[in-house]
């Protein structure tokens, strides 16, 4: 199963930027360019991206450990708990997201709709923004609030500072919810095979 899940993390750091510069190909000049803008010193961005990640991903995990969450987190923990993440793969997953997605969102899809319309509409894929479930939906608007700051850094920055942003928050909570779901019976995963949804 951990195969499948270095398998999926490859797929989202090599695909995502190759769907990104096909999109933009058809309304850019310079698709790759404008998908790896760098306006500031890469040390620069790598600090700003550690920093800003850090202080969202702190933020996410305390709305998360809240007592109205509960069933979210333990829900999520219970998710990450059946992939059977290593620390590692944890690193290696927050690798591939942050800078796989990224370059797809910040990087391809923002310069054509917007910060706030791909923030929002990022939040939306990942199933955080749902009219059915207010608790989730709280989470989804901070994250829309992280996004946007990413987009906006994407934008001065460069992509580099979103991508490192977009790791470090991912790290922090997966880090959170596999320690919170060792201790939880975990949920059927994609990634195993025949095993029951307990």
């Amino acid at each position: 199963m951990r195969r499948r899940v270095m398998i999926a993390g490859w797929l989202t750091l090599l695909l995502f930027p190759l769907l990104g510069w096909g999109v933009l190909r058809f309304f850019e000049d310079e698709p790759v360019a404008l998908m790896l803008r760098c306006n500031l010193p890469i040390w620069v961005q790598l600090v700003a991206g550690a920093s800003v990640g850090i202080t969202m991903g702190y933020l996410a995990r305390y709305i998360v450990t809240r007592a109205f969450m509960n069933n979210i987190e333990n829900k999520y923990a219970r998710v990450v708990a059946g992939l059977q993440l290593t620390p590692f793969s944890v690193i290696f997953l927050s690798f591939c997201a942050g800078f796989g997605e990224e370059l797809f969102f910040r990087g391809a899809i923002q310069p054509l709709a917007g910060v706030w319309i791909t923030a929002i509409a990022f939040v939306a894929l990942h199933g955080y923004l749902s009219p059915t479930n207010w608790r989730l939906s709280i989470y989804g608007i901070f994250m829309v609030l992280a996004i946007a700051l990413l987009g906006y850094m994407a934008d001065e920055m460069g992509i580099l500072a979103a991508a490192v942003a977009h790791m470090v928050i991912d790290i922090i909570l997966f880090a959170h919810l596999r320690e919170k779901g060792q201790n939880l019976v975990p949920v059927y995963s994609p990634f195993q095979r025949n095993t029951p949804q307990v």
